[in-house]
């Protein structure tokens, strides 16, 4: 069978991510590549760690883009700080927290799990009771934005309950930078990971993390070699460390990284404030418009994520219908329940370049179409209303 070149259908992405990418990006993508010991390739990826201590809002000296999705961030941040035998308090408020847990175990050290329910945030005042009582902690790792459920945890309180019990944050910003505030020095978060597919809108499989000096220095006393070479920070710094000679490491994905760089040269030319009030506002105006179709939140409005709306299906709704309804006659992909709200949520994305008012009318009159096409009863024109009010 011969197989021909795949074109893929234009489609608006409005689920957990990816987000939509910005026609800007893709055209950078499609530059011509370079050596990755090419003297300007290594210009361009100092430019790029410059631009992500801007999205962090850090000076961290170690802060660079991991050759891999947010996944290996995670994995990145938990296998360089533990060694086996070491304890981390876990936060578990979604499936993201679980995943956490994996990596705690894996890399030989002990979890001591926090559930919280999910569609609610962290709880300081727990995690503060359980630092109390386990004073040989050495890593406070939480979700700040939960993917899976839509909620926004404290950073800044954790982060510093942290340093109160001498211990070291790992904090997953994979759906948080550069649509919520993220102030990783101000925070005095440790080692803080994300994703380029998010808020960045750029295209899957970069991972951005920075570690604070403290991070550097508990990973420079390790007793033990850290378990991942690819993911070993002593390594990759030879690669990604500041001018001078760069010594070899893996061959780094030259075109996706001149689609982050184009990503975050766009997020400095809006400005960080900016693309947070731009979330912001998308987000109660989809709010808006949700709620007048009858449609319900999962998490409470001052604990939600507004680049990440979770909502209950209506009752009489069927989930996967009303989805392949989206998507095959609207092209517009929105994203099923994982985990504890499998079948019962959707989520829908407003992240980076998918965050704009076309995509958000595009959704309302898309999602009123499909669930009276399933006798449930709403009115379309009073949802865009709804929506078009705030906007303006």
């Amino acid at each position: 069978m011969a197989i021909s070149s795949f074109h893929p259908p234009l489609r608006t992405l409005m689920g957990p991510g990816p987000s939509d990418v910005h026609p800007r990006i893709l055209e950078a993508l499609g530059r011509p590549t370079l050596g990755h010991l090419d003297p300007l390739f290594v210009g361009m990826m100092d430019e790029t760690k410059t631009l992500l201590k801007y999205a962090f809002q850090t000076s961290n000296e170690l802060t660079l883009p991991i050759s891999a999705p947010g996944s290996a961030g995670m994995e990145a941040c938990f296998v360089n700080l533990l060694e086996p035998g070491d304890k981390a308090l876990v936060c578990v408020n979604g499936v993201f927290g679980n995943r956490m847990i994996e990596n705690v175990t894996r890399c030989g050290a002990i979890a001591i799990r926090l559930d919280f329910a999910w569609g609610t945030a962290v709880d300081p005042a727990v995690v503060e009771a359980a630092l109390k009582e386990h004073g040989d902690v050495k890593v406070l790792a939480f979700v700040h934005a939960e993917t899976s459920t839509g909620a926004l945890s404290d950073a800044e309180t954790l982060c510093g309950l942290a340093k109160q019990y001498g211990c070291l944050s790992i904090v997953d910003a994979v759906t948080s930078m550069g649509g919520v505030p993220l102030l990783v020095d101000q925070w005095q978060a440790d080692a803080v990971y994300s994703g380029s597919q998010k808020c960045l809108s750029c295209t899957p499989g970069l991972s951005p993390v920075t570690f604070s000096p403290a991070a550097v220095a508990a990973i420079k006393a390790r007793k033990h070699p850290v378990q991942s070479w690819f993911l070993d920070m002593n390594l990759i710094l030879g690669y990604w460390g500041e001018g001078g000679k760069r010594a070899y490491h893996h061959t780094a994905p030259v075109n996706a990284l001149y689609g982050l760089h184009e990503s975050l040269v766009m997020l400095q030319e809006e400005g960080l404030e900016n693309a947070w009030q731009r979330h912001a506002i998308m987000h109660r105006a989809l709010a808006a418009g949700l709620e007048s179709l009858g449609v319900e939140f999962v998490v409470a409005a001052e604990q939600r994520l507004p680049q990440l709306n979770s909502v209950y299906i209506p009752a009489g709704v069927d989930d996967a219908a009303t989805r392949q309804y989206l998507l095959a006659n609207h092209n517009l992909e929105i994203g099923a329940g994982l985990g504890d709200l499998a079948g019962k949520v959707w989520r829908i994305g407003l992240m980076g370049y998918s965050a704009k008012p076309e995509n958000i009318r595009l959704l309302l009159s898309a999602l009123a179409a499909a669930m009276q096409a399933q006798g449930y009863e709403c009115d379309a024109q009073a949802a865009l209303a709804a929506a078009d009010a705030v906007l303006a």
